[in-house]
Order: C-alpha cells, then structure tokens, then sequence
C-alpha cells in the first residue's frame, strides 16, 4: 500500500517584506579608471553612463557586505533574525568553493539553524533568488527568507582592458520574502542560453592560474556589442512575457528595475518596451556600475530610499547576465 504524503502547507502567496543594501565606503571616479587604459571620461560616460563605482576595501569581505545588507532587511522587514528559515545568497565573486558563504551569514545573522546555500546565476542570481524564496515560502519550507546578491567584482577586473575596466563595481543588497494573503510576487520568467556562454566569461579556470599555465589572476571579459543586442531586443520581449504572466500592462506599472549593467542598455529596454512616461526607471548604474547580483535589490533600495518609489508600487524587476541567463518578474514593493 503506498502511503499518503501530506500536501504542502505555506502561505497563500509571497512578498516583499524589507530591503536593505551596502555600498562600499571607497568611491572610485572614472578618473581613476583612466590610469590603466587609454580612454577618457566622456568615452566611459557615453558607451555606459558610469560616472563612478564602490569598490570595497579589505575589510568589506562579501560576508561583511552581505550581513551589513542582510540587518538592514530584517529590520526594514520587522522580524527577528531566528525567524528566518533559508538563507540564498547569489554571488560569483566568494572565492572559498566551499563551505558556502550562506551558512556564515546564517550563523551570524542568528538565524539558528536555517537553510542556507549559495547559488551561481550571475547577474540575474537575485531573480533566481527571488523565485526560490517564494516557492519556500508558499510550499511551506520556510516562513521567512533571506535573498542577497553580493559581489566583490573589483577583484575580477582586469584594470587594463579598455572594454571591461570601468564596468564593475562591489556591493550588497538584500530582500525579506514572507508570507502574504495577496499575490505580491508574480510569476517568473526566467531560462538559461548556454549556447551563448561564452560572451560573458571568466578569462582562464582557476587550476589554468593555480598549475601557472597562466600568470594573468582570472578576470571578466565580455563581447559588449552581442551583450547589448541580446539585451535590448531578447531581454525586452522576456520583460513583456512577465507582465503577461502577471496579467498587467506597463500602463500598470509604477516602477522599473532592471539589472544595472548599463545606462544604453536600460534606456534602449524603455523604449522597446514603450513604458510610459510615470513610470519611474532605476539607473542607479551612473554612480554604482555593474555590481551583477547585488544591481535590483541595490537599485531597489536606492529608490525606496529617496522616494523616488514607495511602498506598494508595482515593479517589473528583469536581471541577464552570464550564462547566458534571465529572471524576470513583477512585484509589489515593501
């Protein structure tokens, strides 16, 4: 006789809860930038809107970022670190293959005895996140969860190539997903194109450095113009799919927040996916750069912040990096 497993029991739906973020305290001017590679700042400004990024300093370790961040978002969300259940943590930039990072944090932060694991999803890593977190919460796994995006991408920069040098900056930003009795977390639409992986990469693996095939520490490298034609136009029609899943227009929309990796990039995606005009668009890219996880829930803060969004807007959230890989959804802001 096969036995009955007991159904799943969580909450009715998933939301947003709190958000913190952490910029390192060290700002880097594209000046500084210019030191390495033969440019200037209107090149730099022109091809990426960067005009300057945080770069961490050796105490600003991811775990350090990530638990400045990760306070900001209980408190911001209410709740007592031990209720948190599950801890993710997306980053490329931990440098330890194991433990993960998460169970630190975990640690740490006084969760007690949560899940924590770390994934690898590259810039669209907090999306992932963010989908994992609400399936947990609905089936029941976990009342509360902690996702953070963290990078320390100063340390994969290589300073003298003229494409990536001015491109990536460091920092952390977190989220709270809870319960909710209203659908607050849409559905995601998300997928992977390992057939284009190899436009954003890793220089060299790590034994090529560690066996000395290499002298060069590994760095990241990318194909800027596929990167911004698969952005713009294949990235743009992923944003309408989760409006469609989410059953709303852009005129429904209060908010945008895509992943921070470029000023063209953002601005190209407004117009193919003609948001209208009251819709408030994150570029916080100009004074971060491209902190590859860590961009939506930074951008994210930075706007609930300074009021440029509030609680309760809608927002369409969409991240596309490395893979290559995309998550994209619509949420309620907490």
């Amino acid at each position: 006789m096969t036995a009955k497993i007991r159904p799943a029991q969580g909450a009715p739906y998933a939301r947003i809860l709190g958000v913190g973020g952490y910029r390192p305290t060290r700002v880097v001017p594209n000046e500084e930038i210019l030191k390495h590679i033969d440019s200037s700042d209107e090149w730099i400004r022109s091809r990426s809107g960067i005009t300057s990024r945080h770069w961490a300093g050796p105490e600003e370790t991811v775990a350090e970022m990530t638990l400045a961040a990760a306070g900001k978002a209980v408190a911001d969300a209410g709740i007592a670190p031990e209720q948190i259940g599950a801890v993710v943590i997306s980053t490329v930039s931990h440098f330890k293959q194991t433990p993960s990072i998460a169970t630190e944090v975990a640690h740490r932060l006084g969760t007690g005895r949560a899940a924590a694991f770390d994934i690898s999803a590259a810039c669209a890593g907090f999306g992932y996140g963010l989908t994992i977190a609400k399936g947990l919460v609905v089936e029941g796994s976990a009342e509360y969860v902690l996702v953070v995006g963290v990078e320390r991408l100063s340390d994969l920069t290589d300073l003298t190539d003229r494409t990536t040098a001015f491109l990536f900056g460091d920092g952390a930003g977190a989220v709270i997903v809870g319960p909710s009795q209203e659908p607050a977390i849409g559905p995601t639409v998300w997928g992977s194109e390992g057939d284009k992986a190899d436009v954003i990469s890793q220089t060299v693996p790590w034994d090529d450095y560690r066996d000395g095939r290499v002298e060069k520490f590994p760095a990241l490298r990318q194909e800027g113009q596929t990167v911004f034609r698969w952005a713009v136009f294949e990235m743009a029609k992923v944003a309408q799919q989760a409006l469609e899943a989410a059953g709303i227009t852009s005129d429904d929309l209060d908010v945008f927040i895509p992943h921070q990796a470029n000023m063209r990039i953002i601005d190209s995606m407004v117009k193919t996916l003609k948001l209208p005009e009251h819709v408030t668009v994150a570029r916080d890219v100009e004074t971060t750069g491209n902190t590859s996880a860590a961009s939506i829930p930074l951008a994210m803060e930075r706007l609930l912040a300074t009021g440029q969004a509030k609680s309760g807007d809608t927002a369409l959230v969409i991240g596309f990096g490395a893979g290559l890989v995309y998550a994209a959804t619509v949420v309620t802001l907490p």
